[in-house]
């Protein structure tokens, strides 16, 4: 083999190719530059030369593409992951947000997906794994939401070159309600049983207010009385009190979780703005609340007295005995004390929400103010999600569209059956008596 056979060297930087002193074929092809500024050259080694040339296409087709991993030492899962979700997620996403993908990242795709090279991490792996997390009990919305999780964080090692392709995209998601049940809002019967109760509970009118509009949880105890105008019935929602969240403030360690350690300190702010442009709305409060809102205030006053300097000012709509913003913990607790003392079934306390926006579409509300009283963007997408086809509802749509098309609606119903009889038992092309002056008519139900 001549030396022009065993190296091929091209100009400018580009692919080479030659035989080495191992006896086998070399590959060498510049795809960039290396973060100090030197050429970023692959290599790649084969025993025939037919094999390095197709080797080195590869390289070539990745390096136009843009599918060309970076260099550097190979990343795992579990060093990604970390330095995503706290370098890069973590300053431009919600706390909320930033809250469920770091459980997501700690307690279930770290220990199940960390040891893995990112760059060899394959759907499959991510496939047994979501099957491992349900056969271990895992509900399909946890294993939904470390899919979520990770398909996002991977978005971002294939933005970053560090990943060619995110096996998330290729695997097979798991569905997040396929093992839930659907979701079953409450009767009117069953509303008021629950608005009599509530009337004995510290905060009447805050379950008063989850029913009647909808109010999210964290909308609901992150109300100030700035944001209420009893005059004139509008309610503004700005902000959503979020999960408190502490760390430890004691010298020596007191052996106790953080939440409860005696010089605890929060890390987590008290509320934030509502998460889209939407959720930022006023709503008309039904006047049967307004009188309740106003002694909700007068007794909050006594309390204050009652509690004199230990109460801390805050504005709050719904406070504890201190004039802290009440904890939504506590409040989950008060909505399953309240459901066993109305007697009815057992519910999520986000089930108040979705029997509000069934009762507005029982009423007939137009679909653009029900999207601004839930503060949904406007596509109908949520209403789909949480207006439930109840048979309430279903009857409503049934007796409208009899009331539209049958001109038998101020008939008795035997008067209908008779006529309904009599136009089945009239010979084809026959038409019925309708009983006027002037002989003719149309059988019943035709328009």
């Amino acid at each position: 083999m001549s030396e022009n056979e065993k190296r091929t060297r091209k100009p400018n930087g580009e692919s080479t190719i030659y035989f080495g002193k191992d006896g086998r074929w070399h590959g060498r092809v510049t795809v960039g530059v290396k973060d100090n500024g030197t050429p970023d050259r692959r290599h790649v080694s084969r025993k025939t030369k037919a094999d390095i040339h197709k080797a080195v296409r590869e390289l070539e087709k990745k390096r136009e593409s843009g599918a060309m991993p970076k260099a550097g030492k190979p990343w795992t899962v579990k060093l990604w992951l970390a330095h995503w979700v706290e370098n890069i997620a973590k300053p431009v996403i919600s706390v909320n947000t930033y809250a469920g993908y770091e459980v997501a990242v700690r307690v279930h795709l770290t220990p199940g997906l960390g040891a893995h090279r990112l760059d060899k991490l394959e759907p499959e792996h991510i496939e047994r794994f979501y099957a491992r997390m349900k056969a271990q009990g895992s509900k399909a919305a946890t294993v939904h939401q470390s899919h979520r999780t990770l398909r996002a964080a991977l978005n971002e090692a294939v933005r970053r070159r560090h990943l060619a392709v995110n096996p998330a995209r290729l695997a097979k998601a798991p569905k997040p309600d396929g093992d839930e049940e659907e979701v079953e809002p409450y009767s009117l019967e069953e509303v008021a049983r629950l608005m009599n109760a509530a009337a004995d509970r510290r905060h009447p009118v805050r379950w008063f207010l989850a029913l009647a509009i909808g109010l999210r949880q964290g909308e609901a105890l992150g109300l100030k009385w700035i944001d209420l105008d009893l005059d004139s019935g509008v309610l503004r929602v700005r902000r959503s009190r979020l999960r408190p969240k502490y760390a430890h403030g004691c010298e020596k360690p007191c052996g106790r979780k953080a939440g409860y350690c005696k010089q605890r300190k929060a890390i987590r702010p008290a509320t934030k703005e509502t998460k889209s442009r939407a959720g930022k709305r006023p709503i008309g409060l039904p006047p049967q609340l307004l009188p309740m809102l106003k002694l909700h205030r007068e007794q909050q006053e006594r309390s204050k007295q009652n509690a004199r300097q230990l109460w801390e000012e805050g504005g709050w709509v719904f406070t504890d005995d201190m004039g802290r913003p009440v904890n939504p913990r506590y409040d989950w607790d008060e909505w399953k004390r309240l459901l066993k003392a109305a007697k009815v079934r057992d519910g999520r306390l986000h089930d108040a929400r979705h029997t509000a926006a069934t009762v507005l579409l029982l009423l007939g509300i137009p679909d653009t103010a029900v999207d601004g009283i839930m503060g949904w963007e406007p596509g109908g997408a949520m209403r789909r999600r949480y207006q439930h086809m109840t048979a309430p509802v279903l009857k409503n749509i049934a007796d409208k569209l009899g009331h539209a098309l049958w001109p038998t609606v101020n008939l008795a119903p035997e008067e209908i059956a008779a006529r309904v009889k009599e136009a089945l038992d009239s010979p084809p092309g026959e038409v019925p008596d309708d009983g006027d002056d002037d002989g003719g008519g149309e059988p019943v139900g035709v328009n």
